[in-house]
């Protein structure tokens, strides 16, 4: 038996943010489907040269993910959805913390985030509901002397 349910989709994302976000579902996809060591190795490259992102950012590129793809917006969709999200952000020149771990209450699951200003984007879960096992942060930005 199953139970009817449904996804709530982002709306009012614009065109050009939508086809963005299309873009970068492929590569979010294939990445999702590597080992965590090589996530984060490729993660660690992209974030390069990339400002921190806002909450403002982080949750424009998450919602536009999940406008893009039924899969990202459904809840077996956090890991693409939360690495489309930080692709998304690095086309515009941020880059927000990718996380990854499990969730802290029963059931124990895993799950995969994005987080700005160093609290979760999007997730509708108060502040201590993950844990983080990985992070994919901003680098620092180097000081002007």
């Amino acid at each position: 038996m199953t139970t009817p349910s449904a996804l709530e989709r982002p709306t009012g994302v614009p065109p050009t943010r939508l086809l963005a976000a299309r873009l970068v579902l492929l590569p979010a996809l294939l990445l999702a489907l590597l080992p965590p060591r090589r996530i984060r190795t490729v993660l660690g490259l992209l974030r390069r040269g990339a400002a921190p992102a806002g909450t403002a950012q982080a949750l424009n590129a998450r919602d536009a993910m999940c406008a893009a793809s039924l899969h990202c917006a459904g809840p077996r969709g956090c890991l693409p959805r939360s690495l489309g999200a930080a692709l998304l952000c690095r086309l515009g020149g941020t880059w927000p913390t990718w996380c990854t771990g499990v969730r802290v209450v029963p059931p124990f699951t895993a799950h995969a985030w994005i987080e700005a200003d160093g609290h979760p984007v999007g997730e509708g879960a108060p502040e201590g509901y993950f844990a983080r096992l990985v992070a994919v942060g901003p680098l620092p930005r180097p000081t002007d002397r």
